[in-house]
């Protein structure tokens, strides 16, 4: 909105020409973001409580984690509302991918909403079955991969890290990886959500670092120095990422050890769209499963706990799933597992960066 209000009046005012900088709008929407969640997180979390919108604990889950029940959940429609008003105040509003996210940032988060709402009105950790948010999840991916399927300039060729020359052409085979990529992000987002700031961290690092991609992407001279794709228009998603930055720094002000505020399935699941569309529109889908890893290794966890389980006859893996699960029971402080994936979620962020010249 601005850039459209100010960046015209750049022949009145030199200094309204900062607005064609990426770089200076995705900071201001850091700065943006950041401030709007801190503003009205204690206000938001209040109104959660009178509402009585707290978190129902799983049974199965470790002793220590029921003295959180009753802590105020749904908290990631603070996260969803600071982001969208700042991407809606930086950046150009004619760029079908900036659309693009906020559809399915809304759409994932209003499956989530509905998920937590259920929650609270049954009393009990079970929303929406697997089976409607599976295939919710499904028809918000497949539409994300026909609008950009559609977009101009944009190509399905899949980007393989190391190799500059392989690029094989997917066609309609992009359209079952794009639900995949998708849909699994935004599940193992979810299933990392088990901590306090778990979450929140390893988001707001692979956002972070996705914001740096974007921008390189959307920069024909750097993409054909660092070979990488180039995508017309895609830069402009850096800014969208930046809010989510601000966002989710603001968000774990309140969700840090111990935690005033859950994200909630309306957050996970919406932040984790987002990184698989956004994998999507730069070409670096394998890159998430780097930038990501935390969320891979513990969706993984799940799947072999559950498979080993059947075919063993009941014996298992680790001592609990997810992973920051088993790592508590062998008697790791919540503090200490929840810092230690966030050291590396960092690594792998700056690993992730650094693959980008090995090619």
């Amino acid at each position: 909105m601005l850039y459209h209000l100010l960046y015209p009046l750049k022949t009145v005012f030199g200094g309204f020409n900062v607005f064609r900088y990426i770089t200076f709008r995705s900071i201001f929407a850091v700065l943006t973001a950041l401030l709007i969640t801190l503003f009205i997180g204690a206000w938001f979390i209040r109104k959660l409580q009178e509402m009585q919108i707290g978190q129902y604990i799983r049974e199965d889950g470790p002793q220590s984690h029921h003295s959180k029940a009753g802590t105020p959940t749904m908290g990631g429609l603070m996260i969803i509302f600071a982001a969208l008003f700042s991407t809606l105040l930086w950046t150009d509003l004619f760029n079908p991918y900036i659309w693009l996210l906020i559809l399915v940032t809304v759409g994932f988060g209003l499956i989530g909403f509905l998920d937590d709402y259920l929650k609270v009105i049954k009393k009990h950790n079970r929303g929406l079955s697997g089976r409607a948010k599976l295939l919710a999840q499904t028809g918000i991916a497949l539409v994300v991969a026909f609008w950009l399927y559609h977009i101009p300039g944009f190509h399905t060729t899949l980007t393989l890290p190391f190799f500059k020359h392989i690029q094989p052409e997917l066609g309609w085979g992009f359209f079952p990886l794009a639900v995949f990529i998708i849909v699994g992000a935004a599940n193992a987002v979810n299933l990392t959500d088990g901590l306090d700031g778990l979450a929140i961290g390893p988001v707001t690092i692979a956002a972070g670092t996705y914001m740096i991609l974007c921008y390189l992407a959307g920069n024909k001279i750097i993409a054909a120095y660092l070979q990488i794709p180039y995508i017309r228009g895609v830069g402009e998603l850096s800014i969208f990422l930046g809010a989510i930055v601000g966002a989710g720094i603001g968000f774990l002000w309140f969700n840090s050890y111990p935690a005033q505020v859950f994200m909630g399935d309306v957050g996970a699941l919406a932040l984790g769209g987002v990184l698989g569309t956004v994998a999507l529109a730069t070409k670096q889908e394998f890159l998430l499963a780097i930038v990501g890893g935390i969320f891979v290794v513990e969706a993984l966890s799940v799947i072999i706990q559950v498979c080993f389980f059947k075919v063993s006859n009941g014996k298992r893996v680790f001592r609990m799933a997810p992973l920051h699960h088993h790592f508590e029971l062998k008697g790791w402080p919540e503090p200490k597992v929840i810092v230690r994936f966030w050291i590396l979620s960092l690594i792998l962020g700056l690993l992730s960066l650094s693959f980008l010249k090995l090619r």
